[in-house]
Order: structure tokens, then sequence, then C-alpha cells
């Protein structure tokens, strides 16, 4: 019988085999936004641009106004501004990012978003990478059209 030289790292015992741990943003990240709910965005943004829900409401404002370009760019803040927050809550670049969990809603609608707007501009590459990391952060995302946030 030959034996297999191929060295494969072994898990270590009592390691997790599942991969990393959900990410939960924490709720004083989008809380002031979610409680202007009615005033200016932009007014919002100003007030609070770590928040990644205020440049995701932004950017469904800019979409909703037929402005593809904006709603890019506040989708991208957003995006980044989440990925801030993301790293601050221990993400390592991988894990799921659940939408049940709400404060997680605003980074997720920036994905959302900027994947729309990407695919409008004909940006073909960017929207497959943002579909699949929808994908790996809430699974039920996946066909996703709106999040409520």
């Amino acid at each position: 019988m030959s034996e297999n030289t191929t060295s494969r790292p072994r898990p270590e015992l009592g390691g997790n085999l599942l991969g990393p741990k959900p990410t939960f943003l924490p709720d004083e990240l989008d809380r002031p936004v979610r409680d202007r709910e009615g005033d200016d965005p932009k007014k919002v943004a100003a007030d609070h641009p770590t928040s990644p829900l205020a440049w995701a409401l932004l950017a469904q404002e800019s979409s909703a106004d037929g402005d593809t370009i904006e709603a890019y760019a506040f989708a991208r803040v957003g995006y980044h501004r989440g990925l801030d927050a993301l790293r601050r809550a221990g993400w390592r670049g991988q894990g799921e990012v659940p939408a049940s969990h709400e404060p997680n809603r605003g980074f997720l609608l920036c994905l959302l978003h900027l994947a729309r707007a990407a695919e409008a501009i004909g940006e073909t590459g960017e929207v497959e990478r943002l579909r699949d990391f929808i994908a790996e952060s809430d699974p039920s995302l996946s066909d996703a059209t709106t999040l409520a946030p």
C-alpha cells in the first residue's frame, strides 16, 4: 500500500470546523440614524458619517431620483464605513453578517445598493464579487432586491 506523501494540515482537536462566528455590529452605530427617520438624509449623514445606514439611505434616495453615479458613490462610502465597523467588531474578512441583526442592515443595504449601481454602470466583475459577498454575509439575501433598514 503506497503512502500518501501529500501533507494536509489536520484540524486541531477541539477546533472550530464550522468557520468563523457571525459578526454583529453594535446597535449604537446606526441607532441615531434610525431615530431620525424622516429627517434630511444628507444632514443625517453629515451628523453621523460613520453610520453605514446613513449612506445606504442616501444611496437609496439617489437611486430613486435616477442618479446612478451618486447612488454608487454613496453606497461605496457606506460599504467602506461598514467594513471598518465590521473589523472593529471582530470580523476577519469572512463569515456571516446576519440581516436578522438590525444593526447589520445598514451595511448590507450598502452592499445591495452598490451591487445595483455597479450593474447599472456595467461593472460586471464588481457585481459578481458583491453578490458573492452578500451571499456569504447572509445566504437569505442572495436573491434579495430590498432589505428594510
